[in-house]
C-alpha cells in the first residue's frame, strides 16, 4: 500500500503548545491525546485510528519553533526520534 504523508506546516507555530496541536491536526490524533510530550510519543508509536501502513510525517519550517521555543523544539524533536526508533511503521522528516 502506499504511505500516508502527513505534514506539519511550521511556519507558525511559535510555541511548544502550537506545535503538539498541530501535530495531532496533521495525524488526526484521537480525542483523548493529551497535549503533552508523553502524549505525542504514544499516539506516533500507536498510530491504530489510521491505516496500517507507512506514515511520512514531514515537519515544514521547524526553524520558527527552534528559534522562539528552543526547549520545546529540543522536547519534540527527541520525542520524534524515539517514536521513529520505535515505531516501523513511522518516517518524520523536519525541514528549516
Amino acid at each position: 500500500m502506499t504511505p500516508v504523508e502527513h505534514v506539519v506546516d511550521g511556519s507558525t507555530l511559535r510555541t511548544g503548545r502550537a506545535a503538539l496541536a498541530a501535530f495531532a491536526e496533521a495525524l488526526s490524533f484521537p480525542d483523548y491525546f493529551g497535549g503533552n510530550l508523553d502524549a505525542l510519543y504514544d499516539c506516533l508509536t500507536d498510530l491504530s485510528w489510521l491505516p496500517a501502513v507507512e506514515h511520512h510525517v514531514h515537519w515544514t519550517h521547524a526553524e520558527v519553533l527552534r528559534r522562539n521555543d528552543p526547549d520545546a523544539f529540543a522536547g519534540i524533536s527527541e520525542v520524534l526520534a524515539d517514536a521513529v526508533a520505535a515505531n516501523p511503521l513511522l518516517t518524520v522528516r523536519v525541514t528549516a
